[in-house]
């Protein structure tokens, strides 16, 4: 079946070569180079002809596996092959690269006599093979594990170089969260979930310890007068699913002491991601109302009010409102906003700049459809809606933000603090 099977690095260098029929020379070793490997534009396609050869490729981090042939082969099959193939591979060195190809080139090449006969598929279970060739592969440490290998040893902080100095110490917070819902046509919230993540721009000098405190529920119950301060202000806390940590968040800590600390790395980073199911505060409820007046004839009214406090202003508010496919024209009302129906999209898009809390707006639209012969109902697609909001739906708080530098003088006061809630629609639909 195949001709032949090559492994190149990124330069193109071949690192394993195996030719298994006579029609296949070292000329396509170097046709496979300079056409893919080597390509100006991009090249899209896994399987690539030349000069009535076919060329089947997969890519893995730097490493490019192709096999050859000249037959009419079925291409499913040898891409099932080739991952096969990189699967057993990694089955006895690990990670698919330049130098655990290097490593183990030896094993390789006992494991292609065995996986391949004449350019036939034979045996790619690891299972197996593993009971004819003993061998164990070599496995090198990847640059993540050396790095902490090396920090555990040393102590050394790799995110943050030393010497670091601004003439203001500033610290900027984004809690960034995206509300998904499903709602019922009746107002019944069939699923909703929260996910959210921790943004920090840190501009410290030195090497500060940060301590950030969330209202997360273990935390706060864990403090005495929790109760009590529960009854006091309602809701203080909430219920974190489930939560991912940038690699500099002392995990031991988090664990033991519920306080996430840190040694934050200089600029932009990604501090924390986190998902919460329960007790979400929903920014908007969509009342949708569609009548069918006739075979030729629907009118649809759409109310969406704001549930959240008056002083709050949502931005960016956009509602889509499917249409049949059959529609010929539509006539718009709207209290407030840009209304347009897009016929390419199937689709009336009403557009809100801003909209305070607690109030409410209408859109009404009267569709007029073409007769077809098609009896089938129509399947009514959700309404979608895409918002802003300046506050955290799941009810996620920042309670404190400490910053320690024991070798610089400055102190936590001498920090400038900046906090932002932003609360984004994710998938945010109500059925009709």
């Amino acid at each position: 079946m195949l001709g032949g099977l090559f492994i190149y690095n990124h330069k193109g260098e071949v690192l394993i070569s195996r030719v298994y029929r006579d029609d296949i020379g070292r000329n396509a070793v170097d046709a496979f180079r300079v056409n893919v490997i080597h390509a100006r534009q991009q090249v899209r396609s896994p399987v690539t002809n030349i000069a009535r050869t076919s060329f089947f490729h997969v890519k893995r981090a730097n490493i490019w596996v192709a096999a050859v042939t000249k037959q009419n082969v079925n291409a499913s099959q040898v891409f099932e092959f080739l991952l096969k193939m990189l699967e057993v591979m990694g089955s006895y060195f690990g990670k698919i690269s330049e130098e655990n190809v290097k490593n183990n080139f030896v094993l390789i090449y006992e494991l292609l006599d065995e996986i391949l006969d004449f350019g036939y598929p034979q045996n790619t279970d690891p299972g197996v093979l593993k009971t004819f060739i003993t061998q164990q592969g070599i496995k090198t440490a990847s640059k993540e594990e050396q790095a902490q290998i090396t920090s555990q040893v040393t102590g050394q902080i790799g995110w943050r170089r030393e010497g670091i100095k601004y003439r203001r110490n500033e610290l900027f917070l984004d809690v960034i969260e995206y509300v998904n819902l499903l709602m019922s046509p009746q107002g019944q919230v069939l699923s909703a979930h929260v996910a959210g993540k921790v943004v920090m721009k840190s501009y410290l000098s030195g090497m500060p310890e940060c301590k950030f405190g969330i209202n997360d529920k273990i935390v706060m119950d864990a403090k005495k007068g929790s109760t009590d301060e529960s009854q006091r202000s309602g809701k203080t806390s909430i219920a974190i699913d489930d939560c991912q940590f940038h690699q500099c968040v002392k995990l031991s800590k988090f664990e033991t002491e519920h306080s996430i600390s840190f040694v934050p790395p200089d600029g932009e980073f990604e501090l924390m991601r986190y998902r919460t199911t329960k007790d979400i505060s929903l920014p908007f409820r969509v009342i949708p109302l569609v009548r069918e007046t006739g075979r030729t004839k629907m009118e649809v009214k759409v109310v969406i009010k704001s549930n959240f406090k008056p002083s709050l202003l949502a931005q960016k508010i956009e509602v889509r409102i499917p249409t049949p496919l059959n529609t010929s024209g539509v006539q718009l009302i709207c209290m407030k906003g840009k209304a347009k129906y897009k016929a390419a999209e199937n689709a009336i898009v009403w557009k809100i700049k801003r909209m305070g809390g607690m109030k409410e707006s209408q859109i009404s639209a009267e569709i007029e459809l073409l007769q077809t012969d098609n009896k089938k109902k129509w399947t009514r697609p959700p309404i979608s809606m895409n918002f802003e909001v300046p506050f955290a739906p799941s009810g996620f708080k920042v309670r404190f933000l400490k910053v320690f530098e024991s070798k610089l003088n400055y102190s936590d006061h001498d920090v400038i603090k900046w906090v932002r809630y932003i609360g984004r629609s994710g998938l945010y639909e109500t059925r009709c």
